[in-house]
């Protein structure tokens, strides 16, 4: 028997703007079940206070959490579902990249080489996982057949970038982001790689691009979101509203808008490049803390938060935040991807990998 844990919706709240190794793994744990509560808000361009409870026609019946153990001492930092059913996740502890059966629960590591500490992983339009490795200062890429690592170094000179994510923009080039002030970019095809010193140093994280093919990116340290020119390969800074937030990943929704997890103020911001405008909005509870930030093929946002260890959908046509209470304590969660009907994330203080299903494909 695999792990499996069955958890419904726990907070329904509607708020205003503002060397190779493999590992089978079984367990017996119960399902837990909870039943929502509700609370509305109204909308405002800053985090309000709670009203009274309302309606929620909201169904939670359609969804479902399981977890995958993965070998201990793992780590999993990112996760990558890819369109033929294998999800890929980063083993950042013993420098590997893994790949989980989600039918049978079997993990296979692939080692990446002396001193790997991988960070994040991507599917290619080659439909290879691509890998930010800080321990290689390093580009990575797997061949999902036969397992082949190609290793895409840093320029010489660069230093230690402490890479963090990769996206691919519309003509193939590969972006990616550097917490120790860098973002660059990768030409797979020649190998051709650029680095380029970010705007107020520290802090470049999540990336992502839209579907015009702009891309967009945090940073952590010096709370902005950055928009790079692919012509130029300059960054421009946008603020969000709200200062020292803590802006730690992006996602793109299907009309471009930027959603922004916002880690220090515990809240999602929405930036919208048609008239340069942003909103934010303050997550249930008392002391959220804002990590991922992933937008599903619906425009349905989800979060991940630290503080009540769970992973939230939110609405944005709604305003309604709807908390999935994760089944094992302190999982942190830092980071989610998707295919239709699913969103994965890699529980990095459990050695876990985490899937909620939608039902909606």
């Amino acid at each position: 028997m695999l792990r499996m844990s069955f958890t419904f919706i726990v907070i329904v709240i509607l708020v205003g703007c503002t060397s190779t190794s493999t590992s089978t793994t079984n367990t017996t744990e119960s399902p837990s079940i909870t039943e929502p509560t509700g609370v509305e808000q109204t909308a405002t361009d800053i985090p309000s206070s709670e009203s009274p409870v309302s309606e929620n026609t909201f169904s939670p019946e359609q969804y479902t959490i399981q977890e995958y153990p993965v070998p201990a001492g793992t780590h999993p930092h990112d996760v990558a579902p890819a369109p033929d059913g294998t999800v890929w996740y980063t083993a950042q502890h013993v420098g590997a990249l893994g790949r989980l059966d989600p039918v049978t629960g079997e993990t296979h590591h692939i080692p990446l080489g002396s001193g790997s500490a991988p960070h994040g992983v991507i599917i290619g339009p080659d439909g290879a996982p691509w890998v930010t490795d800080g321990g290689l200062n390093a580009i990575v890429q797997v061949d999902p057949q036969t397992e082949e690592v190609q290793v895409f170094p840093l320029p010489a000179g660069s230093g230690n970038a402490n890479l963090n994510t990769a996206v691919f923009d519309l003509s193939g080039i590969q972006w990616f982001t550097g917490q120790n002030g860098i973002y660059g970019r990768l030409n797979p095809t020649t190998g051709d790689m650029q680095v380029f010193d970010a705007p107020r140093g520290r802090g470049p994280y999540g990336i992502t691009v839209t579907p015009e093919g702009v891309v967009y990116y945090a940073s952590l340290a010096g709370s902005y979101v950055g928009r790079i020119d692919a012509q130029t390969s300059e960054a421009s800074v946008l603020e969000p509203p709200t200062s020292g937030q803590g802006a730690r990943r992006v996602w793109s929704d299907s009309q471009g808008r930027i959603w922004v997890s916002e880690w220090n103020a515990g809240q999602v911001a929405m930036y919208h490049p048609a008239n340069n405008s942003w909103k934010e909005w303050k997550l249930p509870g008392n002391r959220p803390q804002v990590y991922a930030v992933y937008v599903d093929d619906q425009d349905i946002v989800w979060l991940t938060d630290f503080g009540s260890n769970s992973i939230v959908r939110f609405d944005p046509t709604l305003e309604l935040f709807t908390a999935f209470e994760l089944p094992s304590p302190n999982a942190a969660v830092r980071q989610l991807l998707g295919r239709p009907g699913e969103i994965w994330g890699a529980e990095s203080g459990t050695d876990k990998l985490v899937v909620i299903r939608t039902g909606v494909r």
